[in-house]
């Protein structure tokens, strides 16, 4: 394989991230900031002020047809089909062990849905989607290169995006979206994030995402907006409880084992997965995701074995210092059912030391209304 098949790719945004200062990593496939001036300034201004997000690298689908949701009720754990219009809708596409394909949010637009699914398993929704709709009615286009995403995450984006866009935010519930204009540029924007806050994702052609970005971050300067990138983003998730696919989420981790209950509609006639997920539920004897607190400030990081007693009975799968949480060290870990219920004390081995650790119920934080 050679250097240029391998080379990681660029949003729309890429230049502008270049520009800033921003430390770049490779993520999804992408080039992408994990912070400009520190993750802790970031998360702080998306906690208190309103943070400004690249997620240009998440995939973009469209899928058409008037039969889109019943095909896809056959496909995922929660029900489609009943979706208002313009409404959003977290849900998982399930393999037949109930194991997760991929987390994923429908919007159901005018005369259209779009389908945004993780960076990372892009080509692998891709395949399984243009698979399960061979035969069918319903087509599958894909945004890669003509769609940006930018998302305004925190207290203040209200006050900071409304006068910039046709839009009327105030009437615009969480979860659901509208189509508009930010600076006079064709958007769809989503009250819809990933960080624990409210916030505004902003579905725009990716030849406008540099005029947005960069008169969102000029005329709210003043205001404390802050880019912030994939850092303080990951933090501000798990401080939400919310998962990571490849962490709380895989296809050996199905999505009532990562606390996901809500989401699973059972009372659905049939869809992929939903024999193993009853069978899963009806036993209650497995693993599941918990969060846990350190007693002190060592750090819970991915793959570290989690003890109950003297037998391992998991192991870390996400883990960061908490600036919302009193600055503690939490973490998720996927633990057997006898070590998961809260205020059960655990000890987690690192390096060849064990520290103490307190399983905790989730999420660590929620924001006031």
């Amino acid at each position: 394989m050679t250097a240029s098949q391998t080379a990681a790719k660029r949003t729309a945004l890429y230049d502008e991230h270049v520009r800033l200062g921003a430390r770049l990593i490779p993520f999804g496939g992408f080039d992408m900031p994990v912070q400009y001036a520190s993750i802790l300034k970031e998360h702080e201004a998306v906690r208190h002020r309103a943070g400004l997000f690249d997620l240009s690298h998440m995939g973009q689908f469209i899928l058409e047809d008037d039969d889109v949701g019943a095909w896809a009720d056959r496909l995922t754990v929660n029900a489609v089909s009943s979706m208002k219009p313009m409404q959003a809708r977290y849900n998982v596409f399930t393999n037949e062990q109930g194991g997760a394909h991929d987390d994923v949010i429908f919007y159901r637009l005018d005369g259209r849905w779009l389908l945004v699914v993780n960076a990372a398993n892009t080509r692998k929704m891709w395949d399984h989607l243009s698979a399960q709709a061979r035969g069918s009615s319903v087509t599958l286009s894909h945004r890669e290169g003509a769609g940006a995403l930018i998302a305004i995450q925190g207290p203040k984006s209200a006050s900071m995006l409304a006068v910039h866009t046709s839009a009327d935010l105030s009437a615009l519930k969480y979860y659901f979206s509208v189509e508009g204009t930010v600076y006079g540029k064709p958007s769809v924007i989503a009250r819809t994030g990933y960080t624990g806050e409210d916030g505004f994702e902003l579905f725009v052609d990716a030849g406008d995402a540099p005029e947005i970005w960069n008169r969102l971050l000029e005329d709210n300067r003043d205001a404390g907006l802050e880019p912030a990138g994939l850092g303080a983003r990951d933090v501000l998730r798990l401080e939400a409880g919310m998962p990571l696919y490849g962490h709380e989420l895989s296809e050996q981790i199905t999505p009532l084992q990562a606390g996901l209950q809500w989401v699973i509609k059972f009372n659905k006639p049939e869809f992929v997965g939903k024999d193993a997920l009853l069978a899963q539920k009806e036993s209650d004897d497995y693993a599941r995701i918990a969060g846990i607190v350190m007693d002190g400030r060592a750090p819970a990081r991915e793959g570290y074995h989690v003890f109950y007693g003297e037998r391992r009975a998991g192991e870390i799968r996400s883990g960061s210092i908490a600036p919302s949480v009193q600055n503690k060290s939490v973490g998720t870990a996927l633990l057997e059912k006898e070590a998961a219920a809260p205020g059960t004390a655990v000890v987690v081995h690192i390096r060849g030391t064990a520290y103490g650790a307190t399983v905790v119920e989730m999420p660590f934080y929620k924001r006031s209304y």
